[in-house]
């Protein structure tokens, strides 16, 4: 007698990311609820009676990917009219001060639902069903989280969301942020159904004091929820903390005792050695965001370094680009040019940063990252319009990596759900998103443009 289950994915080349990191060809994934309960490699037969069938011949069938650090609004400032009408950033402080620090000035609510509402269709056209959020806007605190949630669960991808706590204006702005966070973390994170869950978010070692780290840490181990931090990322923060408190960023973490590995360090681009062994010490997980990186031309980290001492890297976008592909091929490129090695960096690596080592980074593997009899069903059925060479077991990596685009994503599921099919997003009307985004945005850059002075002083800690 054949088992019931929800939803049979059969005939796919299937890449499992399990701990043999298995790839089945004419592979299948059975799924019922919201629940992988097999997968296996050929013609499963009458073994199942499935509600719905997708034959995902000729398709790479894979785990959903995962983003380790993003900033959903940051989908507002792409090709902004803000940027005709600035003298363009020399350098990554100048940035914050030019670029970020006065958007954040501009946002309000709407803007944080309608930049999580076309993130996060983003996300799902092209094959990312979670990820890690930071939202920052000192005039959009108090229940903003829940605005940005909303978003997302219309999608129904998974999410970690925060308010990134800073204290660049006051110390009252980084407690409030704080709050904001607990409020989230409290209502959410212990339903173990919920779509999306909180995180502590800090903005960087040179906003926040040593009183708000301590008093993050207390809060995380309350709720047992990651705190993530930007660090690093430019020499303003390792100066910073040199001239103020005589220690590196991650030295100042481990003294008040932020370090520990629900800790996720993000950027990690100005870091030395002493401070990644630090890093591997406390078990503590890094975030690589290379697009952003190259973008804001901060610099290249030492992931490769990293990742032979044993931290636990996962790939991020910064709120840049969204597609998991280019972001995955960056990472893969970035550091063969740096070093001057093409050995580094191989494709394998690189896929596990976007979906089991991400996992790990944000304390879900034992949920989702792979494709494993137990875990919640996040599957990613690509369907190339075009490969130069055969795809098949041995070669699916290189082409996840080379070849493969989001506009390859045929169907995404999350949570057992079809969200995705046939390219066409099925829970919300896409179109009417996108022309109620542009018109968000429009009266955001109209904000920002308008605006008499900029952000460009914070508060000395």
């Amino acid at each position: 007698m054949s088992e019931k289950v929800s939803l049979l994915i059969k005939n796919g080349l299937v890449v499992t990311m399990d701990s043999k990191r298995r790839v089945l060809s004419e592979g299948y994934v059975a799924i019922d609820d919201n629940k992988i309960v097999d997968v296996g490699k050929g013609d499963p037969g009458g073994k199942y009676s499935a509600e719905e069938v997708i034959d995902a011949r000729g398709c790479v069938v894979t785990p959903g990917f995962i983003c380790a650090h993003t900033h959903l609004y940051g989908a507002l400032l792409r090709a902004s009219t803000w940027f005709a009408v600035i003298d363009p950033p020399t350098d990554f402080q100048q940035n914050l001060q030019r670029i970020w620090w006065p958007m954040d000035e501009a946002m309000n609510y709407e803007d944080a639902y309608a930049s999580a509402l076309i993130a996060s269709l983003e996300f799902a056209r092209t094959g990312t069903t979670l990820f890690k959020d930071t939202f920052s806007g000192p005039n959009a605190i108090e229940g903003v989280l829940d605005h940005i949630a909303k978003a997302v669960r219309e999608v129904g991808i998974r999410g970690f969301i925060a308010f990134e706590a800073t204290e660049r204006h006051s110390r009252e702005e980084g407690l409030r942020g704080l709050k904001e966070n607990e409020r989230f973390i409290a209502k959410h994170n212990a339903d173990p159904n919920a779509l999306v869950k909180g995180v502590f978010s800090l903005h960087a070692s040179f906003t926040v004091s040593d009183e708000l780290m301590r008093k993050t840490r207390e809060l995380a181990n309350k709720y047992k929820a990651r705190i993530t931090i930007h660090t690093a990322e430019g020499l303003i923060d390792v100066y910073h903390n040199i001239e103020r408190y005589g220690k590196r960023p991650i030295e100042r973490f481990r003294d008040v005792g932020l370090l520990g590995p629900d800790l996720i360090v993000v950027h990690a681009v100005h870091l030395i050695d002493d401070e990644i062994k630090l890093i591997k010490e406390y078990d503590a997980k890094v975030a690589h965001n290379p697009m952003s990186n190259m973008l804001n031309a901060v610099g290249v980290p030492k992931i490769p370094y990293m990742i032979e001492l044993g931290i636990t890297v996962g790939l991020g976008n910064d709120g840049y680009i969204f597609d998991v592909f280019e972001n995955m091929r960056a990472a893969y490129l970035l550091h063969k040019v740096n070093l001057r090695d093409p050995r580094v960096m191989p494709p394998l690596k690189v896929i596990e940063m976007a979906t089991v080592d991400a996992a790990k980074l944000l304390g879900v593997e034992d949920e989702v990252g792979s494709l494993e009899p137990g875990k919640k069903a996040d599957v990613v059925i690509i369907k190339p319009e075009y490969t130069p060479t055969p795809v098949n077991e041995n070669t699916v990596y290189g082409h996840l990596v080379n070849t493969f685009n989001g506009r390859d994503v045929w169907a995404v599921i999350v949570n057992g759900k079809i969200i995705v099919k046939e390219r066409k997003v099925l829970t919300v009307d896409f179109e009417k998103a996108m022309e109620y985004v542009h018109k968000v945005a429009e009266k955001l850059w109209d904000r920002m443009i308008t605006k008499k002075e900029y952000q460009v002083e914070y508060l000395r800690l």
